[in-house]
């Protein structure tokens, strides 16, 4: 999946608590796929995010709420660590989806206004030139060659 881009039609819900502190739909994303794979690594791999920065937002999400959202545990040489959702966040990642869902029905009846007011798709160009069309005096003079003539 594409990292944040406007692929996605719709709302991208994004609250910011207080400066500096912003609670949106890409950190939403990672706590959600830390909840399905308790891995922070898989979690990352899913929307094509380095580890770092998959990492740098955990710290970020825990150093911004009054307890840790997310429970790390090292794992030994060969790895296997892991990391899972605290109850925080749990509670966290819940109500920002509600938020989300009601933001959504809220703007519904105003987004389906606008994207009336879209332009129509343009027409796809091909890569390849067509050899124009034979023209239609040529195509009746071809007709006329091949039908009788009537008396």
């Amino acid at each position: 999946m594409p990292q944040f881009t406007n692929t996605t039609e719709g709302l991208r819900f994004r609250v910011v608590l207080k400066p500096g502190v912003a609670l949106g739909p890409g950190k939403a994303d990672l706590l959600e796929a830390l909840a399905e794979t308790n891995s922070l690594t898989a979690a990352a791999q899913r929307f094509g995010m380095s580890y770092k920065r998959s990492w740098t937002l955990v710290q970020e999400l825990n150093r911004d709420f009054a307890k840790p959202l997310v429970e790390t545990e090292k794992g030994g040489a060969g790895g296997g660590g892991g990391a899972r959702l605290t109850k925080l966040g749990t509670y966290v990642l819940e109500r920002y989806r509600r938020m989300e869902k009601d933001a959504g029905r809220a703007i519904a009846a105003g987004v389906r206004d606008l994207r009336k007011k879209l332009a129509a798709p343009k027409p796809a160009r091909s890569a390849t030139k067509k050899k124009p069309a034979a023209s239609a005096a040529k195509k009746a003079t071809t007709r006329k060659k091949a039908e009788p003539r009537r008396k």
